[in-house]
């Protein structure tokens, strides 16, 4: 059953897509120099340069709507997702101010709903939505100016199923760099030796009677019960990268002392708050836009729902670093939690542990602090 307000939101992509453009296919009327990309699963990111000293461009990117059930905790919960390429969040697209992107969305003819795509980097026509329409068995090719630099998300939004298709697993991120690099607050130049992109999102799993997670054959037939639990706002899981455990054990990222890594994290329907415990956000783009000069010496920082922020991180110490919601319920209980291996010589002058835990000493056992008589 729809609500008016989907109602009224599927109307007017409905009258955009009725009244916008239509276009051919792949144009080269810019006469500009392409460049193909080939994608990544996050929380990778494909090559890219940081900074470059040439002029604008058509990047290419192409991404496949795929429908699949998934596992998604160690107790072997199944959820069917509707996924960009295959993953939750769906790959990380990079690409410089300046740029055109041309993108290729394909929904193959074995998937069972029509989808699309918001870009919240572009601009016009509900980001691309209202142009990006495909139904299974067809495939659109959108063309787009990158203008603002910074991380945005991307997310499906078809009429009358937009917060449906979001908590499935259908968002992503796109980052637009600044030509020259990023700076923090002076103009210095920024770099990061690694980049890792970490796409929160909150999964709603129905229970059956007994209070168990209900599995069903396709994902049209999980509508209805999902639906339900969706409008009490209260997820069964919270996760990273789509399931409890993504990022963690065997899944652990690394890296190395002395390491400047890029920290991505989007949250598209929800607010989150990131926190990497051990460490700081060394330069911290909270909303995400490289317009604006990071913030410094974050211990934890804000991402809004619907948008993606960056941090800037130099690893000084070895060992194991959890990357969490701060919302610890929700990191130790739900499944929002990461970890980063680092490796590297420990330096005692940051941390030391001066006495190792042992009993209480005989002298202090049974001593009281000096209290204050008054009259």
């Amino acid at each position: 059953m729809l609500t008016r307000r989907t109602a009224l939101m599927g109307a007017a992509i409905a009258a955009l897509m009725m009244t916008a453009p239509a276009v051919a296919g792949p144009a080269d009327d810019l006469k500009l120099p392409r460049k193909k990309v080939e994608l990544v699963a996050p929380p990778f990111v494909h090559a890219h340069e940081q900074a470059t000293k040439t002029g604008p461009k058509i990047v290419e990117f192409k991404l496949t709507i795929r429908e699949k059930e998934v596992v998604i905790d160690p107790a072997g919960t199944k959820f069917h997702a509707m996924t960009f390429d295959g993953s939750m969040p769906g790959p990380m697209m990079v690409l410089h101010e300046g740029d055109y992107m041309e993108l290729t969305l394909v929904n193959p003819a074995t998937n069972s709903m029509p989808h699309n795509i918001d870009l919240h980097s572009a601009t016009g026509a509900l980001g691309g939505g209202a142009l990006t329409h495909v139904n299974p068995g067809e495939q659109v090719v959108l063309r787009w100016k990158a203008t603002r630099p910074g991380v945005f998300v991307y997310h499906c939004a078809p009429e009358g199923m937009i917060p449906w298709h979001v908590v499935s697993g259908m968002h992503g991120t796109v980052m637009v760099l600044p030509r020259d690099g990023l700076k923090d607050a002076d103009g210095k130049a920024l770099r990061y030796d690694k980049i890792f992109y970490i796409g929160e999102n909150e999964l709603y799993v129905p229970k059956d009677a007994n209070g168990k997670y209900k599995t069903y054959e396709t994902i049209g037939e999980s509508y209805g019960d999902t639906m339900e639990v969706m409008r009490k706002l209260i997820p069964s899981h919270v996760v990273f990268n789509g399931s409890v455990g993504s990022l963690t054990g065997k899944n652990a990222l690394t890296a190395k002392v002395g390491e400047t890594v890029m920290l991505v994290h989007s949250q598209a329907n929800r607010d989150t708050r990131p926190h990497l415990i051990g460490g700081h956000g060394d330069y911290v783009w909270e909303a995400g836009k490289f317009n604006n000069p990071p913030q410094k010496d974050l211990e934890t920082w804000f991402i809004r729902g619907g948008s993606a922020g960056a941090a800037l991180y130099t690893f000084r110490e070895p060992g194991v670093y959890a990357y969490v919601n701060h919302n610890l319920i929700e990191a130790v209980e739900l499944g929002a939690t990461a970890h980063i291996k680092v490796e590297g010589k420990w330096n005692e002058d940051l941390m030391k542990q001066v006495t190792p835990p042992g009993p209480i000493p005989p002298d202090k056992v049974g001593a009281a602090d000096p209290v204050a008589v008054t009259r």
